[in-house]
């Protein structure tokens, strides 16, 4: 079914769904970097605290002098936090979608730089973030119907 025959409602339960996919994606991934998921190598969890962040961001971005990779890591989490409130929000939502499509790219990217095409295909990254470039596409109106917090919001 295209996207311009499905209904208001219809439209409104993708965008549901596809905000609150990338929201807990988000803040998923945040909350084991300080170790809210469990421990480092518990089972199901990627890092379990902030120090194997840290060096998982420098395995991903073998560019980057050593003393400039915190930084990265900490700009990360930080853009991965206000991106997953916003979204759950739908404050500024075709610009929050835009901006974590561009994050989830950059992750894919780095990802396949760093440790190969397969993790970020495995770790469906660059299906994430198209998810994220249609959330924003997706017609005006379903996006701020109902959200007197999206009538004042920046337009793109």
């Amino acid at each position: 079914m295209m996207l311009s025959g499905l209904k208001a409602n219809q439209l409104r339960i993708v965008e549901l769904y596809v905000r609150l996919a990338l929201a807990v994606g988000f803040l998923s991934a945040v909350a084991d970097r300080f170790g809210l998921w469990g421990k480092p190598d518990s089972p199901n969890v990627a890092w379990g605290d902030f120090t194997r962040f840290v060096a998982y961001t420098a395995r991903l971005n073998p560019w980057a002098p050593a003393a400039f990779v915190p930084a990265l890591a900490w700009t990360a989490t930080l853009a991965e936090l206000v991106l997953g409130v916003l979204l759950l929000s739908r404050l500024w939502l075709r610009w929050t979608a835009t901006a974590s499509g561009v994050l989830l790219f950059l992750f894919a990217l780095g990802m396949s730089l760093g440790t190969g095409i397969k993790s970020a295909l495995d770790a469906s990254v660059l299906a994430a973030s198209a998810a994220a470039f249609a959330l924003a596409g997706l017609p005006g109106s379903v996006r701020t119907s109902g959200s007197a917090r999206n009538a004042s919001a920046p337009t793109t």
